[in-house]
């Protein structure tokens, strides 16, 4: 069976609860009911009124055959709540579109109409699409809701960049129903890491100068920590070793906080033996100072000098161990990137490395999109341009595969 969710034809038979939101990509909910059902799904829909304003009920129950339900506490239904009743049904909830305002009535745990209700009362997995304008977007308070819920265990499906409604370009479109339908059924990946130990570093490392000043760069600790949430969704146990971000760790992973390469090097050393697989997808510092002053450093003449020296090498290390795990490594490169990346392939022993490129306008450091290109011995497999979260999910099943192919083969 692969790894991979694709359309088969196989039956899958799914509760998926679907919420639509009122936005203008409303009408790509109509054709993502109609996909679910033709993959065997039995899809029910919530709308909030605003929804109503775009597409019509109708439309919704005619394509999932059943009634759409919109009012929080309705006479017809047994007991009267409807959110207990759908939240016991639902296999999985998915809101799509998600606007700005139930992204952030989710996040606040408001629950002032059926759906944002429904979301509290939900146990199972929980989805959400967002749409909206590219401003609205990238507005601080849009993406801390965003962490926020992701750090509540929601996973985030897009948003795509292209043209808006509103004339303007860029991220905010709402993914296409026929990727999200693949993310909601994919369940053949869900647990392909089920038994295992899978260890991940994340995030950059502080080298201190004096009491006030480092040596860091830019990375923000995205890419580890959806790592991190996809293995955890696959079935693994997980610890991650993290260097200073502004992030929530996702829930049930055993967390590490470190700052310093040397901090990072011990506490992943000491950890390895114990995990079947190391994805080190930190930034660690190549250099610290050999001298930390323990005083400000002040400002004096037109020029200063640092004494640097190299840091230990974590993934050569770990890959070294005489009861390794499944050594994963990454590559931030701004030029040449496949000939370095293939290159720390074999000069550090790693069983697989994913590069990407940094320095450009999509992707990489401190973004929340990415694009991988992955290499092992005799192979590789370039991982589109996309949300950090479906990256992830992607490169976990791809580590599973890579790492069942070589026990087979030994």
């Amino acid at each position: 069976m692969p790894l991979l969710f694709k359309f088969t034809g196989i039956v899958i038979n799914k509760h998926i609860l679907l919420a639509v939101c009122g936005g203008i990509a409303a009408y790509k909910s109509a054709e993502l009911v109609r996909l679910l059902r033709k993959q065997g799904a039995t899809v029910r829909v919530v709308m909030t009124h605003a929804a109503m304003q775009f597409v019509s009920p109708l439309t919704f129950q005619a394509l999932s055959g059943h009634p759409v339900h919109s009012e929080l506490l309705d006479a017809h239904e047994e007991q009267a709540m409807n959110h207990i009743s759908l939240a016991r049904w639902a296999d999985v909830l998915i809101i799509a579109p998600a606007t700005a305002n139930t992204l952030a009535k989710c996040s606040h745990g408001l629950a002032d109409d059926l759906l944002s209700t429904l979301y509290l009362a939900a146990s199972c997995p929980v989805y959400v699409a967002p749409a909206m304008n590219q401003a609205m977007w990238h507005k601080p308070t849009t993406q801390e809701n965003i962490q926020r819920l992701k750090s509540h265990g929601v996973t985030v499906i897009g948003p795509e960049q292209g043209d808006q409604a509103c004339g303007e370009t860029g991220f905010g479109r709402m993914s296409e129903p026929v990727d999200i339908c693949r993310r909601l059924l994919a369940e053949p990946a869900a647990h392909c890491l089920s038994g295992l130990k899978v260890l991940v570093s994340a995030g950059p490392t502080r080298e201190p100068l004096d009491p006030v000043r480092y040596i860091s760069n830019r990375s923000s600790g995205k890419m580890g920590y959806a790592l991190a949430e996809a293995a955890l969704k696959a079935g693994a146990e997980v610890t991650l070793v993290s260097g200073p971000v502004a992030l929530s760790a996702p829930f049930n992973v055993a967390l590490i906080k470190v700052e310093t390469a040397a901090q990072m090097y011990a506490a992943v050393i000491s950890q390895a033996a114990q995990h079947d697989i190391y994805i080190g997808a930190a930034a660690v510092a190549d250099y610290s100072p050999i001298k930390v002053e323990a005083e400000k450093i002040k400002k004096q003449g037109g020029q200063t000098s640092l004494t640097l020296q190299k840091t230990q090498d974590i993934l050569a290390d770990v890959a070294q161990l005489e009861q390794r795990p499944f050594t994963v490594g990454f590559a931030a490169e701004t030029h040449d990137l496949e000939r370095y990346a293939q290159d720390k392939l074999l000069r550090k022993n790693l069983d697989m490395i994913a590069a990407n490129w940094v320095g450009r306008e999509l992707g990489g450091f401190d973004s929340e999109q990415n694009a991988l290109q992955v290499f092992w011995k005799n192979g590789r497999k370039n991982l589109a341009m996309t949300d950090k979260n479906h990256l992830a999910e992607q490169l976990i099943g791809l580590i599973a595969e890579r790492r069942e192919d070589e026990k087979n083969t030994a």
